[in-house]
């Protein structure tokens, strides 16, 4: 009966969050005429913000503060030239030069999600217990499942050599999507910004999902790219450039050699075309996904945004998946190669 009890409560509870979420939220706010949502209007930038060195952030936090209040007064600038206000906004803005170096939020992100790895891996593979403690055991489990992932592709010899990498590629892309996902509140809370009309704006957030920012599904994809590349040649040599220029027929005076050489042109874009695929697919999902639960928590706070939690957790396993996935299957194929 406790627990019955327990479930009864909680879902009372629930339910009673999502009708006080609904009233509060934006659209109950304009529903039932309430003079402000209880959160605040978010805003979603694209771009990586700098976090360090404080001169470049304040550039961009004056920027973004100055850009505020042109939206906050738009009416009252109309009358007298907005166009100044918003030139003048971009004035104060100032971007990073070409040889200017600068510690971006997403930047931070990755980094934590770097250190929360070595200190679960380490913590668990660090002395190996033959009865294993529950972290241990998990940590196994998790190895266990990648190298079979891994086998079951490319079989048990290259599946054992191809697993450092695949792994890595794995668990970053899985601990930087739920990590996000777990510090969202932190994320679109923590920042910088200034005082607008007595009420504190905030420009830049200190912390933000590495997998929003382009740079970092980019950086993902070459790696995966100059892997598959390097175990290539390495299987074939030279005789790899094959698959991209097959121009033994053509030299051999064989006319079908003309279909040979367009299969390899076709072969040698989609290589490339790897790189921008596996980029904007990771991007396009994290980005997404983090403004639909920016934006849910703004329409309908509280509960309706575990809907959206519970939703990310799966895409966040999703995604990882399938870049390693894929990585393995272009591996395969590229050592697996035979020219026909």
């Amino acid at each position: 009966m406790t627990t019955k009890r327990i479930l009864l409560l909680l879902g009372i509870v629930s339910a009673v969050l999502l009708i006080v979420g609904f009233v509060v939220g934006a659209v109950g706010s304009r529903m039932f005429g309430l003079e402000r949502p209880f959160v605040s209007q978010p805003g979603i930038h694209l771009p990586p913000d700098p976090v360090f060195p404080a001169s470049v952030r304040e550039s961009v936090v004056g920027y973004r503060v100055a850009d505020k209040k042109t939206d906050d007064h738009g009416e009252k600038a109309a009358d007298h030239g907005s166009s100044e206000g918003k030139e003048s906004a971009e004035e104060e803005h100032h971007g990073l030069g070409l040889m200017q170096f600068a510690v971006t939020n997403t930047m931070l992100s990755a980094w934590l999600t770097s250190i929360i790895m070595l200190v679960f891996f380490i913590g668990g593979a660090r002395n190996p217990k033959v009865i294993p403690s529950r972290l241990q055991a998990l940590v196994e489990m998790l190895f266990e499942l990648v190298l079979n992932f891994a086998s079951s592709i490319l079989g048990p010899e290259m599946g054992r050599r191809a697993f450092p990498v695949v792994a890595t590629i794995f668990f970053f892309v899985l601990f930087n999507a739920w990590l996000a996902i777990f510090l969202i509140p932190i994320y679109q809370a923590v920042g910088y910004g200034a005082h607008v009309g007595g009420e504190f704006k905030l420009a830049t957030h200190l912390v933000r999902p590495a997998g929003t920012d382009l740079n970092f599904p980019l950086a993902l994809a070459l790696v995966s790219f100059v892997f598959v590349e390097y175990w290539g040649f390495r299987a074939h040599g030279f005789g790899y450039l094959k698959k991209f220029f097959a121009f033994g027929d053509i030299l051999r005076g064989r006319p079908s050699g003309l279909i040979n050489v367009f299969v390899g042109i076709l072969e040698l874009v989609s290589e490339l075309v790897r790189i921008v695929s596996f980029t904007f697919r990771l991007f396009g999902n994290m980005t997404a996904g983090e403004i639909l639960v920016v934006m849910i928590t703004f329409l309908v706070p509280f509960i309706a945004t575990q809907f959206v939690f519970g939703l990310e957790l799966l895409v966040g396993l999703i995604q990882s998946v399938i870049f390693a996935g894929l990585t393995l299957v272009f591996l395969s194929v590229a050592v697996s190669h035979e020219e026909h």
